[in-house]
């Protein structure tokens, strides 16, 4: 049987992209950063996300132990997402790539005028 090590890349940065990489991963995140969500809000959140793209990036998620998903037994029933340990200890990277988002965009808008 094959462990997460074999499968892993060796690269460090390849293993966090592998893990992360995908726009809607990112994304998904970024809002779970704030607080659990349901999987209708995270879905209207995420513009342009199939209902097939988020669950198959939760899904991923939830088995490499980034995402929580905790299921509440109501009627009707009640699934929220949320980031484990693991996922939280991304937010200074997420946080990272925010303020670098913002200060390109600022420097855009300044060249432009």
């Amino acid at each position: 049987m094959r462990t997460k090590e074999d499968i892993l890349p060796d690269c460090p940065v390849a293993v966090t992209v592998s893990l992360i990489g995908s726009k809607w991963k990112l994304l998904i995140m970024r809002n779970l950063l704030g607080r659990p969500w349901r999987f209708n809000e995270l879905q209207k959140s995420i513009e342009g996300i199939s209902q097939k793209a988020l669950t198959d990036a939760l899904r991923s998620m939830e088995a490499d132990g980034i995402v929580r998903r905790t299921a509440y037994p109501e009627v009707p029933p009640r699934v929220e997402y949320s980031l484990t340990e693991l996922g939280e200890s991304m937010r200074p990277i997420i946080k990272a790539m925010e303020s670098w988002g913002n200060d390109f965009k600022a420097q855009a808008v300044r060249e432009e005028t």
